[in-house]
């Protein structure tokens, strides 16, 4: 723990004008108020406050932001009050520790109201002031290095999944790279240990074969510059296990097709020379087609500015080369921490030199966020809106009139429209992508230029919902249908709440559901039928208020998983898309569709059905001249809860004893549950099996692919399509 004269001499190292005496005074009241309380390490409270400080003093924050950090507990664990605050330290410590407590409460639990209302206080208190934020970073990675002395597991994975769905991303998002690497590798040591711990060998390994090496290429690059005219300083870095994770999860590759596990960064003096050195490399070594990347001419949303270039380098190594100035490093990896510095005669935010660094505020694209909180809308909608816009990587798009408009990655022409004006949004009928006419659903790419064409009046299909990914679309969108959706709510909850109650061995008609109403404070059946269709509460919630004394076995039987099949009963997993009574429905063999999917229907010309794909199924491409056969469809919240769906991996894997038992022992270990497995093209060194195996859905799919992709015996996993 950091001492007192410690703590103020680091301040003072970087603000010789800090004020001393409010640290001491700040100091000595939060060991005060925090008294004999303990942590779950059995340390003094009072530790924890003292070390969020310490953590901020690295990354040179203001004194009223490492007074703040040593407050940052008193309101929320101590008698304190504000007022108390306010008269101790002044207004701005005191809305800053208020705005600290406020994001402390954030917790993802059941409680949807008191989580909406949380969320809502979160997101205006960061888009009011960044300081806010960087306490709270530094408050959750203490609380992140000490998460193991907690002795729930359950809660343990609570807090490691908020960390790496909320705080990773918002560390992201203002670009602290550094906070938000160390966060994501805490969090994914207690989620996946068995991945972390695969990864972790992997790349021991490597470090034997190919670490010698590495000094080597660092010296031959910093050769080639230095003859070039160039002072640079060459290092190389390991990507961290979580980053190789995500990139397993996101790509159909094995471990040993990774090209930038080890990448290199040059850092030079002058912007200029960072071409300068970019032209020396590329005339070096080949560069890796479709691996260039020129952030320094448009910045990421968090500033981010650097060169990435994939060459194949000395000895052949297909390398990562990220090329930056000394000033662009600091942004990269402290992100909006960077601009604090000394300037007309006090301490503090530095906008012009963000400005310079960047020319955005990082904090804009959360403040997108408030308009999603204007519209409503259910905690869910909420908490996804908020990971969309904090943590994709992003699109450069431009108008007409050569605007450029930043997207994430995956956004499509309507994510434009909204983003350029809520009423171009509304208004839009179709859309111009480099002058040519294209469907709503088309990827929007780097370098586009997009044209909206707009009609006279709004006009809001229901199905838009699929053609967008930002929060600022949805909420737009969501705006304008949902009153003409209550309807299909109410007639998915009474079609769930039935079938619960029919496995349970009872009917609906047969009883008053006036506990139900006053339980779930709701006026009317319908009331009750639609907050069951939006996923509010579930119908088995509804079985217990009716029937409280239910027979164990028979509640067993309401909640049972079920498989998601076609039929009659598909109609409660799928919606929208103006489907009709009693249209059958198909799920395609050709793609296996499971929740989490974006999922289109297709009306079989023969009067056959409708038939559910992909969005990227390849069959689609028959019916692409046939929009009227199209019905865009979304998934139920019934069909995420206490349901599995078959779907198929194929992995190729190594052909020696026991290796497809480890293959199996890792889908087992990943929740899936195998129903089938087939192997064929059996060669001397490799073999193909197809896993049948049952998922919860494409995340968890997903999920088990990368678990397979992180076992050496593996070489390849995909899933089937067909």
């Amino acid at each position: 723990m950091l001492r007192q004269y410690e703590l103020i001499e680091k301040v003072r190292s970087y603000d010789p004008t800090a004020d001393e005496a409010i640290l001491n005074r700040a100091y000595v009241y939060a060991m005060r108020m925090h008294g004999s309380q303990k942590r779950a390490s059995g340390d003094p409270y009072f530790a924890h406050p003292i070390e969020v400080a310490g953590i901020l003093t690295d990354y040179r924050l203001d004194t009223a932001t490492i007074v703040t950090a040593l407050l940052h507990d008193v309101i929320e664990d101590t008698p304190v009050s504000a007022q108390d605050i306010t008269d101790l330290f002044g207004a701005e410590i005191s809305e800053l520790v208020e705005g600290v407590t406020k994001l402390t409460k954030l917790e993802l639990n059941s409680e949807h109201t008191k989580q909406a209302e949380n969320l809502r206080k979160f997101i205006l208190a960061i888009s009011k002031d960044v300081r806010v934020l960087m306490v709270k970073l530094a408050d959750r990675l203490h609380n992140m290095r000490t998460l193991h002395y907690i002795k729930s597991p359950a809660k343990r994975e609570r807090i490691a999944r908020e960390t790496l769905d909320i705080y990773a991303p918002l560390a992201r998002s203002i670009g602290c790279h550094r906070i938000c690497s160390e966060l994501e590798e805490l969090a994914f040591e207690h989620l996946n240990p068995v991945a972390r711990n695969a990864i972790g060998r992997r790349l021991e390994t490597l470090r034997i074969e190919q670490g010698g090496a590495v000094a080597v290429v660092s010296g031959e690059i910093a050769s080639r510059l230095e003859a070039g005219g160039l002072s640079a300083r060459v290092f190389g870095r390991e990507k961290n296990p979580y980053s190789i994770w995500r990139k397993l999860q996101r790509k159909s590759i094995g471990f040993s097709q990774l090209s930038d596990i080890y990448a290199f960064r040059v850092i030079v003096d002058t912007e200029d020379d960072c071409y300068r050195a970019l032209g020396v490399i590329h005339r070096a070594w080949p560069s890796v087609p479709e691996r260039f990347k020129d952030f320094i001419s448009t910045p990421k949303r968090n500033n981010y500015r650097s060169i990435h270039s994939t060459v194949v380098g000395p000895r052949g190594m297909r390398i990562e080369m990220q090329i930056r100035t000394e000033a662009m490093d600091r942004v990269a990896e402290d992100g909006v921490a960077a601009h604090w510095r000394y300037k007309d005669k006090s301490y503090g935010f530095d906008a012009e030199a963000q400005a310079d660094a960047g020319g955005r505020d990082p904090l804009l694209n959360l403040r997108h966020l408030v308009q999603v909180l204007e519209h409503g809308g259910d905690v869910e909608e909420l908490v996804e809106h908020a990971k969309l816009e904090m943590y994709l990587d992003q699109a450069f798009v431009f108008t007409p009139k050569g605007k450029l408009v930043s997207l994430p990655r995956g956004a499509m022409p309507l994510d434009f429209a909204y983003a350029v004006h809520t009423d171009v949004g509304d208004t839009c009928i179709g859309v111009k992508i480099n002058g040519e006419l294209k469907p709503l659903r088309t990827t929007l790419q780097n370098g586009d230029v997009v044209e909206v064409i707009r009609g006279a009046k709004p006009v809001v299909p229901p199905d838009w919902r699929s053609l967008t990914v930002t929060g600022r679309a949805r909420s737009a969108i969501r705006r304008h249908i949902r009153q003409t959706e209550k309807e299909e709510f109410i007639r998915l909850g009474r079609a769930t709440v039935d079938q619960t109650f029919e496995r349970a061995g009872k009917a609906r008609k047969d009883v008053a559901l006036k506990p139900a109403l006053e339980r779930f404070a709701v006026a009317t059946e319908d009331d009750l039928f639609e907050i069951v269709g939006r996923g509010r509460i579930s119908p088995t919630q509804v079985l217990d208020v009716i029937f409280p004394g239910l027979k164990a076995s028979d509640r067993e039987a309401a909640t049972a998983v079920r498989r998601i099949e076609g039929g009659k009963a598909a109609r409660l997993y799928v919606r929208g898309g103006g489907l009709t009574p009693g249209m059958s429905l198909h799920f395609g063999q050709c793609c296996t569709p499971v929740p989490g999917d974006r999922i289109v229907g297709i009306i079989e010309p023969d009067g056959g059905g409708l038939t559910v794909h992909t969005i990227d199924c390849a069959k689609l491409a028959e019916f692409e001249d046939k929009e009227d056969l199209w019905r865009d469809l979304q998934w139920t919240p019934e069909a995420e809860r206490n349901t599995v769906t078959l779907s198929r991996l194929t992995a190729t894997i190594r052909n020696a004893p026991g290796v497809l038992g480890q293959a199996c022992t890792v889908i087992g270990e990943a929740g899936g549950n195998i129903v089938n497995l087939r192997m064929h093209r059996r060669h001397a060194d490799f073999f193909d099996v197809d896993f049948d195996v049952e998922v919860k859905d494409a995340r968890h799919l997903t999920h088990i692919a990368a678990a397979l992709r992180a076992n050496p015996a593996v070489e390849t996993v995909e899933r089937s399509k067909g």
